[in-house]
C-alpha cells in the first residue's frame, strides 16, 4: 500500500480523490444508495462536515472539514470503505 503524505491539521479542510481498483467498474453509481448509507453511518460514528461530494462511476471526489481538534480522516475513510465493501456481493466487478 502506498504511503501518502498529507498535512494533518486538526479541524482542517481536506480534498480527496478515491478511485476503485477496477477503473472500468461503475460500482459507485450502481450502488449509490449503499454508498450514501455507508457515509451516513460513518458520520454517525465520527462526525465530519461534507463541503462537496462528487460521485462518478469509478471514483469520487470530496472536500471535508473535520471537527475542531480532530485530524483523523483515515479512520473515517476506513469506515466508509469497509461499510460499502461489505454491502457489495462477492464477485461483482
Amino acid at each position: 500500500m502506498p504511503e501518502y503524505r498529507r498535512l494533518r491539521i486538526k479541524g482542517g479542510c481536506y480534498f480527496f480523490t478515491v478511485a476503485l481498483a477496477n477503473r472500468n467498474s461503475s460500482l459507485l453509481i450502481d450502488h449509490i444508495a449503499l454508498l450514501r448509507a455507508s457515509v451516513v453511518r460513518a458520520r454517525q460514528l465520527m462526525p465530519l462536515e461534507i463541503d462537496v461530494w462528487v460521485v462518478l462511476p469509478e471514483h469520487l471526489q470530496a472536500i471535508w472539514t473535520l471537527p475542531e481538534g480532530d485530524d483523523d480522516y483515515p479512520r473515517r475513510w476506513t469506515a466508509i470503505k469497509t461499510l460499502f465493501s461489505r454491502g457489495i456481493s462477492k464477485g461483482e466487478p
